[in-house]
């Protein structure tokens, strides 16, 4: 996973690399999570950064070392911000060392599409789900409420789909399933595996 650093002690909004996901997610329903939530966090996060002790630190390691609000706020941009570099209008399909991977932990690449699913759908509140790489290359899906990221568990997140309602309720209202169901096909495959 690509180290996120600031720049001159700030942390920058990502640029959204689309305008809408066809079929899938409306440009309203990004301009306010993009525009609206996930600008927040980063404001947050640069105003309750100075003073921290943790100045200076990749965002990852400020979602390592940080509690409460700063903790929240860093959680958040760092979630927010992988969510939106995996996902594209172009397809990118699976690499075939991606799909071993997924095999290998899951049996095929439709049980570990079913299992994350359904670990997204039936997550209580809000938060994401996760597919993650532990330490000895194993993948594994993991449920995390609000700001968490599986990065304070010591995994390496590869994909995740944002399960807050903010993230779907213009276009789904209460329907997650759907949502996440509209989300495979704009997977960026290639992302994922970058963050190896």
């Amino acid at each position: 996973m690509k180290d996120i650093m600031p720049t001159d002690g700030q942390f920058a909004m990502m640029t959204l690399p689309y305008g809408a996901l066809d079929n899938a997610v409306s440009s309203e329903t990004l301009s306010f999570h993009h525009g609206k939530h996930l600008k927040a966090y980063v404001d947050n996060l640069n105003n309750l950064l100075p003073g921290s002790g943790l100045e200076g630190l990749s965002l990852q390691e400020v979602v390592r070392r940080s509690q409460g609000g700063l903790f929240n706020n860093a959680g958040q941009v760092l979630n927010h911000t992988m969510y939106f570099e995996q996902f594209s209008n172009e397809p990118h399909p699976m690499s075939s060392r991606l799909e071993a991977m997924i095999v290998s932990s899951f049996g095929s690449v439709e049980d570990f599409r079913k299992e994350f699913s359904q670990r997204g759908a039936t997550l209580f509140g809000s938060g994401w789900v996760w597919l993650s790489a532990d330490k000895e290359g194993r993948l594994v899906i993991t449920q995390q409420r609000n700001a968490e990221n599986p990065v304070t568990d010591g995994l390496t997140p590869l994909l995740t789909f944002d399960v807050w309602e903010h993230a779907y309720y213009l276009d789904y209202q209460n329907r997650r399933a759907d949502y996440i169901a509209a989300l495979w096909p704009k997977v960026d495959w290639q992302v994922v595996e970058s963050r190896l």
